[in-house]
């Protein structure tokens, strides 16, 4: 809990960023008390990510000031937030995928004897039981690129947590966990506000916000809507401040299930497929949503590819619209025939080109469409993707 009077861990008072023509935070003020768990909570493009970037040293804002224990500062780099013993968690993860788990988790302040030789040995058992002690397995040897999306998410938190830090902020740190390590990440959190650590979580997901956070702020739109107790709020008073209209406005109630069943779209019959994959089956009809639910590893990912031609189907069978159909790479499945698309678990490096625009991003699966003589119709082009945005 924090002192009577003690100033806030962290004050934003009258800050604003513009990136262009675009304002990303727009006049926001607001404080954290020291030793709390505050939630940072709003749409996408409401300012959460900007805000992280502005503490965290990477951008400084145009207008006003950012105090932390009562004293003003400039964040001009990660280093001087570092140096106020703030730091942080990314969603879009500072992990280098060449380089091992220890590695990972020494950078950028690798411990140097009097020789200026890393001290791997000393380093590798401090990491060692850093690791034990938030409880999770992890070979430090092993390269950071070949494991799995949730492991590279908890060994970013680790590595922040590493350097003790005073304020942590967690930039959607859940976004790729599940299950058992979302109840991880709870206990870590639980530990670190026992030890006076002041820690910013940024969410999408109430039940987390009220499991883990004292108060919370809201942005819309780049401005501050309101900053109090979790407990003082409903989840619809939340959700109303976050989108800016009730619930019942964006969400109309749903309508009646139609008696008839509907075609079948997909069907997966004892499909055995990739590492885990056994015997599946399932049948999707049009306008349905199915669920897949599994901890980690369970087989879900061995599905998805095998849906999108992306792993070998050791015995079983997938239709589609009702006929059997052979799908044996991305190419066949993005067929207007068979029509699936796959959204991977890892965006960044997975599925999109960072360098290109977003028409570009979309029209490239399927440029054949738009293209006659080996040449592209960019009014066709455009148009197609102007449909989907």
């Amino acid at each position: 809990m924090p002192q009577p009077n003690a100033a806030p861990a962290i004050t934003v008072a009258g800050v604003r960023k513009a990136f262009g023509a675009t304002v990303a935070v727009d006049d926001v003020s607001f404080g954290i008390d020291p030793g709390m768990v505050h939630a940072l909570l709003g749409e996408n493009g409401a300012g959460k990510s900007t805000l992280v970037k502005l503490l965290s040293g990477l951008i400084e804002p145009d207008r006003g000031e950012i105090l932390v224990s009562g004293s003003p500062v400039r964040l001009r780099t990660p280093r001087t937030a570092h140096a106020k013993g703030i730091y942080t968690a990314f969603q879009e993860m500072t992990l280098v995928p060449d380089l091992t788990v220890l590695d990972n988790m020494l950078l950028p302040y690798a411990p140097i004897g009097p020789t200026r030789m890393i001290r791997r040995r000393a380093a590798a058992e401090a990491v060692r039981a850093h690791v034990d002690r938030l409880g999770f397995s992890v070979d430090l040897w092993a390269e950071v690129g070949g494991l799995d999306l949730a492991v590279q998410q908890k060994i970013e938190i680790a590595k922040a947590i590493y350097r003790k830090p005073r304020v942590l902020l967690l930039d959607e740190p859940t976004s790729t966990l599940a299950g058992r390590d979302v109840d991880w990440l709870g206990d870590v959190i639980a530990r670190l506000k026992a030890e006076g650590v002041t820690i910013v979580f940024i969410s999408h997901r109430m039940r987390e916000v009220r499991a883990f956070c004292d108060r919370l702020t809201i942005l819309r739109n780049g401005r501050h809507i309101a900053t109090g107790a979790v407990a003082d709020f409903s989840d619809g008073q939340v959700i109303e401040m976050i989108i800016g209209r009730s619930i019942s406005q964006t969400f109309p109630p749903r309508p009646p299930a139609k008696q008839e069943p509907a075609p079948e779209v997909l069907g997966v019959r004892d499909l055995a497929a990739g590492e885990r994959l056994e015997s599946a089956s399932f049948q999707l009809h049009k306008g349905e949503i199915l669920g897949v639910a599994g901890l980690q590893g369970m087989g879900q990912l061995d599905l998805f590819l095998a849906c999108f031609g992306m792993t070998e189907i050791r015995r079983g069978g997938i239709s589609v619209d009702g006929r059997p159909c052979a799908i044996t790479s991305p190419q066949d499945a993005i067929r207007p025939n068979i029509g699936i698309g796959f959204l991977p678990e890892d965006r960044k490096t997975e599925a999109l080109f960072l360098k290109l625009n977003g028409k570009h991003n979309v029209s490239l699966p399927v440029i054949d469409r738009f293209s006659v003589g080996g040449l592209v119709r960019k009014s066709r082009e455009a148009a197609a993707v102007a449909e989907v945005f």
